[in-house]
């Protein structure tokens, strides 16, 4: 299977920000370890801080790719748009989040891409990620 994992706003500071929240590991380092555990799996990568970019990343992916795991970051619960491009695409997104949002602020509770997604991995770190693959690929096995 061909995976795009994407990462949106602030994502490209983990391992730096806020590490009672996010953690000490870069996402560099989390996605060599998940390339290695999934091999037989192509998995790239895409971060931008930018809505529009992420727009665009998910239209292009989402007729080439067999699945996209997308942490929108903030723009999670702002981005109708974002939630329009994965309506607009056949390969199915997996939304992630590596904190529990419900358990945060307010405005954290409501995602804008969750009714649009095949399904929602919240609060389980880095290895939301995973599990997501996990969801991507289950019927491989």
């Amino acid at each position: 299977m061909n995976i795009l994992i994407i990462n949106g706003p602030n994502l490209n500071l983990l391992g730096k920000r806020e590490k009672s929240i996010y953690g000490e590991k870069s996402f560099e380092d989390y996605l060599c370890e998940l390339q290695q555990r999934y091999a037989q799996h192509h998995i790239a990568y895409y971060q931008s801080n930018i809505e529009g970019e992420l727009i665009g990343k998910i239209q292009e992916a989402g007729f080439s790719c067999d699945g996209i795991v997308l942490n929108a970051g903030a723009y999670t619960h702002t981005s109708i748009a974002i939630g329009d491009a994965i309506r607009a695409v056949p390969a199915p997104v997996i939304e992630v989040h590596i904190s529990n949002i419900h358990a945060r602020e307010e405005y954290r509770h409501t995602s804008m891409i969750a009714a649009a997604a095949k399904g929602s991995i919240i609060g389980f770190g880095l290895d939301s990620y995973r599990l997501a693959i996990e969801a991507l690929t289950e019927n491989e096995r």
